[in-house]
């Protein structure tokens, strides 16, 4: 992740940053010391896979604690109020006709640490989120996706 690169999220994004960071830095961390300090009771750490495995899953937890960190300082938060329906942007879910297989699908834009593609959550980051931040309702938007050229018709914005 780059240095302090702004993190585009809603309330809900950011609190649950927020959750996750504090289980990660009071129940997550007194399990993985639980898990070293039983280890040493095995003695010999030259060949203690139990000792091994347990610190690597501390340094993992630490780094994700450092991320989580910086992306809450770095949290630029969507005020709802602010987000209208003239033009797409972060927070609003789009209506489109996908004009090739004219096949209706709506996605909602969000930013990158809140995608979750099963409930069609898609990052303004992704080529189809910036090329449709900003575009109008019965507007034509065309991205490059992996299986080449994509067009879709904007049927409806909202929040």
């Amino acid at each position: 992740m780059e240095e302090n690169k702004e993190v585009i999220l809603t309330q809900e994004g950011f609190n649950n940053l927020e959750k996750e960071l504090e289980y990660l830095k009071t129940e997550k961390r007194a399990e993985i010391s639980e898990r070293i300090k039983i280890a040493l009771g095995f003695g010999d750490l030259s060949e203690n896979s139990e000792y091994d495995e347990a610190k690597n899953a501390q340094a993992e937890n630490e780094a994700l604690i450092g991320e989580l960190e910086n992306k809450i300082r770095y949290a630029k938060i969507i005020d709802e109020s602010e987000i209208d329906t003239k033009t797409v942007q972060v927070g609003n879910t789009v209506k489109l006709l996908d004009i090739e297989f004219n096949e209706e699908i709506a996605y909602t834009i969000v930013g990158s640490t809140e995608v979750d593609l099963a409930q069609n959550r898609i990052s303004n980051e992704s080529p189809i989120g910036k090329a449709l931040l900003g575009a109008k309702k019965n507007q034509i938007v065309t991205f490059e996706a992996p299986v080449g050229t994509v067009q879709y018709k904007i049927l409806s914005i909202t929040k």
